[in-house]
């Protein structure tokens, strides 16, 4: 389900006060692939609850250059809001993901094994109300990039 980022503060809030365990992660999530779905699925298992953050189109140009993204945001989110690991999806427009999670607080913050907490903007928001990063490994060989590039040859 997409929820309002003017409404996501209160409604993970919410969740939580349910007893919830919130989980974020983000991204572009462009063309999905088995490796997306393998990270989101292990993203899920981190608590009871996954909110995606979700590129807008805009910041995922600026993020990935003019002729990204191939699918458009609301094409994107109803695409992963139908994955049986995501529960809620949001949109940002930030270069980072460090506005929304400062909303979101989230209890697990997952992003991939390929950023560590020297790398990530957003792991100090969440250490600082005591929130926990997650890193999950990649799975070899399966990206975005990678699709496009055999599309084109």
């Amino acid at each position: 389900m997409l929820v309002e980022r003017k409404d996501i503060a209160k409604f993970c809030e919410i969740l939580r006060k349910g007893g919830q365990k919130v989980v974020f992660t983000n991204g572009c999530f462009d063309i999905l692939h088995a490796g997306h779905v393998t990270y989101l699925e292990a993203a899920k298992a981190q608590g009871d609850v996954l909110v995606l953050g979700l590129n807008t189109d805009e910041s995922v140009r600026r993020l990935k250059g003019p002729e990204r993204p191939i699918n458009g945001e609301m094409d994107r989110a109803k695409v992963v809001g139908a994955l049986k690991a995501v529960d809620y999806v949001v949109f940002f427009g930030e270069q980072t993901a460090e506005a929304v999670i400062a909303e979101v607080r989230p209890d697990v913050y997952v992003k991939g094994g390929d950023y560590t907490l020297d790398t990530l903007p957003e792991a100090k928001i969440v250490q600082s109300y005591g929130g926990k990063v997650a890193f999950i490994d990649m799975v070899e060989g399966r990206s975005t990039t990678n699709i496009i590039n055999k599309i084109k040859s």
